[in-house]
């Protein structure tokens, strides 16, 4: 109801403004036709000048009268579309993302209409895929923090125990520090989450060894990569940069990490540096699969690949990456083909410049 009054206001709005500028016209003619007769210069009789007056008055409100209902009717048609657009519009701000804007013939002839209707409709699909990682994130992320939360309270009640023996106390308090610092972990990753998206310009630049940093990356890795038994391929020249040193590890450490995670046991794990002019390209592959949906998706916030919560990780990682790498002015892109996954990160040799 309240939709329709604003829209039958709009077309008020209109008629009003139309029947404005008609009965301003029809004065302005009246009032000239007056004084041209008035002053003799339209040949109209003295005698007959009462009637010509009156005759010019009776038409100016008859023609006021019927513009004003012509103008009415007419102002309705071409404020149909943007009625329609306005109720779309509040659909969606009521959320209702399933509303999309289709302008029919001639309208959708109109390049403008086009354009409206193109860009809300993608603002439209936009705003619902936010909504959906929102609930996936909160379903997701909930399920992450009550695991281990569970977990440590459960421990800590078989603690209070008083029949224990020293080895299984040690085994409780040993799974309590481990679900602490997963929870921990968690937290911290969606801090440094909104710390890179807060920052939007980049400090603490300094040349440092791209080559020594990955080398470094892939031993802070070490009990991961050698649980499954995976093939290093780790063949590069001694490459310097200038970037954010302590940003650009956690760009390779959480690259890298993903690659572990992913990689099937004994599978092979290649590190490679691409120098080109005035970049650098970093090529991280393991093997496996992504589905072209998730490629799509990969790298935007609290989206995670894994529905079945398999393997740890809230969907923070690829995001702080992406953003890391835009904060030097890279790009950062993800590719499945061949049996491979493969993460290319391109950096600009000095950061700041492309």
């Amino acid at each position: 109801m309240k939709h329709q009054k604003r829209g039958i206001s709009l077309t008020l709005l209109f008629a009003l403004l139309t029947f404005g500028i008609l009965a301003a016209s029809v004065a302005v003619a009246a009032a000239l036709s007056y004084v041209l007769t008035r002053f003799g210069i339209l040949p109209i009789q003295a005698e007959a000048f009462p009637e010509s007056l009156q005759l010019l008055i009776f038409m100016s409100v008859i023609s006021v009268i019927v513009g004003a209902g012509l103008s009415t009717l007419a102002v309705r048609i071409p404020l149909r579309p943007i009625n329609w657009l306005i109720d779309q519009m509040n659909r969606l701000a009521d959320g209702d993302f399933q509303a999309r804007v289709h302008f029919k013939k001639p309208i959708s002839m109109i390049p403008a209409f086009l354009q409206v209707e193109e860009s809300f409709n993608k603002m439209a699909r936009e705003l619902g895929d936010t909504e959906v990682l929102r609930q996936d994130f909160v379903n997701n992320f909930s399920h992450e923090f009550k695991t281990p939360i569970v977990s440590i309270a459960g421990f800590a009640k078989l603690l209070q125990r008083a029949d224990l023996d020293e080895a299984q106390r040690r085994e409780y308090i040993d799974a309590i520090v481990e679900e602490s610092a997963r929870l921990s972990s968690m937290a911290t990753n969606v801090l440094k989450l909104t710390k890179v998206e807060n920052q939007t310009i980049l400090t603490g630049v300094t040349e440092y060894n791209l080559s020594e940093q990955l080398r470094s990356a892939v031993l802070l890795l070490e009990n991961d990569w050698t649980a499954k038994h995976i093939e290093l391929d780790m063949e590069f020249p001694e490459v310097s940069i200038q970037a954010n040193e302590a940003l650009m590890k956690e760009v390779f450490i959480n690259l890298l990490h993903n690659a572990v995670k992913f990689s099937p046991e004994y599978g092979p794990l290649q590190v490679r540096i691409i120098q080109e002019q005035d970049a650098v390209r970093v090529t991280i592959a393991n093997s496996g699969e992504i589905p072209e949906a998730d490629l799509k998706r990969i790298f935007q916030k609290f989206y995670q690949a894994d529905r079945s919560h398999g393997s740890a990780g809230n969907g923070v990682g690829l995001a702080i990456v992406k953003k890391i790498v835009e904060l030097h002015q890279g790009t950062v892109e993800a590719e499945s083909k061949g049996g491979a996954v493969i993460f290319t990160v391109t950096l600009p040799r000095e950061a700041g410049k492309k």
